[in-house]
């Protein structure tokens, strides 16, 4: 197969820990570059959906997911970059945890090791506070501990004022001998709102986006960006198998409609899945579950994830959307859902003295709790029937939810988890209707079978609409 070979500045931003000012420094980036003129590709390693949803707001481009626990097959998470990189002047990956870490022992899926893959350097970003000459030997580690780990910079969090930062400096630069990019001041404004399953999506917090101006005026007042850019375009050229062409032609009449429910409530949506379902054939139609009076005609829904339970109360008053998504599921429309989503179809949510009514297609209700109930990477096999997956499908996800099903009717389930909780007990994916409603949120490079799973049940759903229709025009 032919190789595409491209120079794509490149950089991950990367941290000895968690909790170290990656976000920050990767937000101030993303936005010091575009008010440049860059075209900024942001990327997160890891699974998450509101990270990214601060860097695409900061980048003014989707942000996309680099993470080999999705990306298993050999090249492919390299294809996936090159793939999306090709339009951007400068790509800035932003790691998770520790540089090393990973959901394996060997370190396979750490930070460092996407570095590699991607030939990219590494900023490193560490957390100054209470510390001076010591500095050196942490970023001497990270520099020495896997070979090939190309640290080429480090930014200095949380330094305080005068000779804390000459030293540090002096520390690292004159042991390590790598610069030090620049060091943020100690300065509570450079944090991002959280709650309780992380920060706070962009999208459902607008007041918050000033946090980005502070970020980004914070990097343009103490980083070096033109040192930044150098060391990004110093990024080797890559090669990569071409991506493959798209499976539909955008002239084809009659694509199904799928829906998708995505507002303040329902966030969590990989680009990499919406433009799956696109490449298999599929017409998407998006919804807003506030305002929304009705279903449009569709030919299949996906419910997201998101934080249904902070807007229970005004996705409740809209009961004639409920009813509308009621009524299309007993008539067997196809419908995919993912925890919130999930959620969102269940009779009710309960959180503390709250309570609200739902969908009520799923024959159980939502207690809020005050603990993860599942938080990290899933495996999951299809062992039962359902709509969209083959029965032996291996589907790699994750999960990070603070609730639990509770007044369950009896339901079945078509996951068999071999890691993660998911439902409890082992199970996951309520398969009701033609409704598959689960814990996992699942990315289309870990369930290559998906997309065009449900493309192909909305097909299905079509067809017999359109079989329905031409009868009753006979009669």
């Amino acid at each position: 197969m032919n190789q595409e070979t491209q120079r794509l500045p490149r950089l991950v931003i990367a941290a000895p820990q968690g909790r170290s000012g990656k976000t920050t420094v990767t937000l101030g980036l993303c936005a010091a570059f575009k008010a440049l003129g860059s075209v900024v590709q942001p990327y997160k390693k890891g699974p998450d959906y509101i990270d990214p949803s601060w860097l695409s707001e900061a980048a003014g481009r989707a942000c996309r997911s680099l993470d080999p626990f999705f990306y298993e097959q050999p090249g492919s998470l390299l294809q996936a970059f090159v793939h999306s990189a090709q339009k951007a002047e400068l790509s800035l990956i932003e790691g998770n945890h520790g540089l090393f870490d990973s959901f394996d022992e060997a370190g396979a899926g750490s930070t460092a090791a996407v570095a590699r893959t991607l030939n990219a350097p590494i900023l490193l970003v560490v957390d100054a506070a209470r510390m001076g000459r010591s500095i050196a030997a942490i970023v001497h580690g990270c520099q020495t501990f896997e070979t090939d780990t190309n640290i080429a910079g480090v930014v200095l969090n949380n330094i305080a004022q005068g000779r804390h930062e000459i030293r540090t400096r002096h520390a690292i630069e004159s042991n390590c001998n790598i610069p030090v990019i620049g060091a943020l001041p100690r300065d509570e404004r450079l944090t991002i709102p959280e709650r309780h399953l992380g920060l706070v999506p962009h999208a459902e917090e607008g007041a918050f986006l000033s946090a980005i101006t502070t970020c980004q005026q914070a990097v343009e007042n103490y980083l070096d960006l033109d040192l930044v850019l150098r060391i990004a375009k110093s990024a080797p050229p890559l090669s990569a198998a071409p991506a493959s062409p798209s499976s539909f032609s955008s002239v084809i009449a009659d694509r199904p409609r799928i829906g998708v429910l995505r507002d303040q409530a329902f966030t969590f949506y990989y680009p990499e899945n919406l433009e799956a379902l696109e490449q298999a054939g599929a017409q998407l139609v998006f919804i807003n579950a506030f305002s929304g009076t009705a279903l449009p005609g569709l030919d299949a829904l996906y419910i997201g994830g998101g934080f249904p339970e902070i807007f229970m109360d005004e996705l409740s008053a809209n009961m004639s959307l409920r009813e509308s998504i009621r009524r299309a599921i007993e008539s067997e429309l196809p419908v995919y859902a993912e925890c919130g989503g999930m959620m969102y179809l269940s009779r009710r949510i309960h959180w503390g003295e709250r309570s609200a009514e739902m969908v009520g297609v799923l024959p159980c209700e939502i207690e809020m709790t005050g603990q993860p109930q599942g938080h990290g990477y899933v495996v999951a096999q299809v062992d039962q029937q359902n709509p969209f997956f083959a029965p032996g499908t291996i589907l790699r996800g994750h999960e990070f939810h603070n609730s639990r099903l509770t007044r369950c009717a009896g339901f079945d389930t078509a996951y068999k988890l071999s890691r993660g909780n998911g439902l409890g007990g082992g199970r996951d994916g309520i398969v009701i209707h033609n409704v598959l409603a689960s814990y996992i949120h699942l990315h289309a490079a870990g369930a290559a079978d998906w997309a065009k799973g449900l493309v192909q049940r909305a097909r299905l759903y079509q067809l017999s609409h359109s079989l329905q229709e031409s009868g009753l025009e006979r009669r």
